[in-house]
């Protein structure tokens, strides 16, 4: 079984996410991928992000029409902040060595993983997909030979951060969620500046 690992905040899921998963399911031949949402993150990010009990059952919503694509929660049930590497140590645990696992991340992220914690040993250790991203370069940062797999999908120009200003502002956000997710976001009121 090949499965790749989608790791971030998905606060919330959009459907470049989608796009990507479906791109290197595709490109790379995997039966499924995981979509990981971070529990205590490891990086502070620029605002907080929804509680990760809305951001898995987005998630689901959204993957609820793709057998290929399910949610994994190994980061949330963790209790301190995540780190690549235990992510992946953890599933490995869980599925057994049978389960090739494959780290999916994009351009942005790439560049940076030699700095992350116990990046040398992450890009020795893991198999990754480096998914492109507009304004960022896929460039290898020296992971061995035949561990880094580049993808390049069509650049869609939104985020998550996208998807919550108009979310707050009380736009359309249905061309940039699936409707799933666009009705438990009007549902449970989330993103919405009092």
């Amino acid at each position: 079984m090949r499965t790749g690992v989608f790791g971030g905040t998905f606060d919330p899921i959009h459907r470049m996410h989608l796009l990507i998963a479906r791109a290197v399911r595709r490109e790379s031949r995997l039966d499924r991928v995981l979509f990981v949402p971070t529990g205590a993150s490891s990086h502070r990010g620029a605002h907080e992000a929804a509680d990760p009990v809305h951001r898995a059952a987005m998630i689901s919503a959204a993957c609820s029409e793709e057998p290929q694509f399910a949610l994994c929660l190994v980061d949330v049930e963790r209790s301190r902040p995540t780190y690549t590497i235990d992510t992946l140590t953890d599933l490995r645990r869980q599925f057994g060595p049978r389960e090739e696992l494959i780290l999916v991340l994009g351009a942005d992220n790439l560049a940076a993983i030699p700095t992350w914690h116990r990046g040398p040993e992450l890009m020795a250790s893991a198999h990754c997909i480096a998914v492109s991203r507009p304004g960022h370069q896929l460039v290898d940062p020296g992971f061995p030979s035949g561990r880094l797999s580049l993808v390049h999908v069509p650049p869609l120009r939104f985020s998550a951060t996208t998807v919550r200003r108009r979310a707050a502002l009380g736009m359309p956000i249905g061309a940039l969620v699936p409707m799933a997710v666009e009705r438990y976001i009007v549902e449970h009121d989330l993103y919405c500046t009092r």
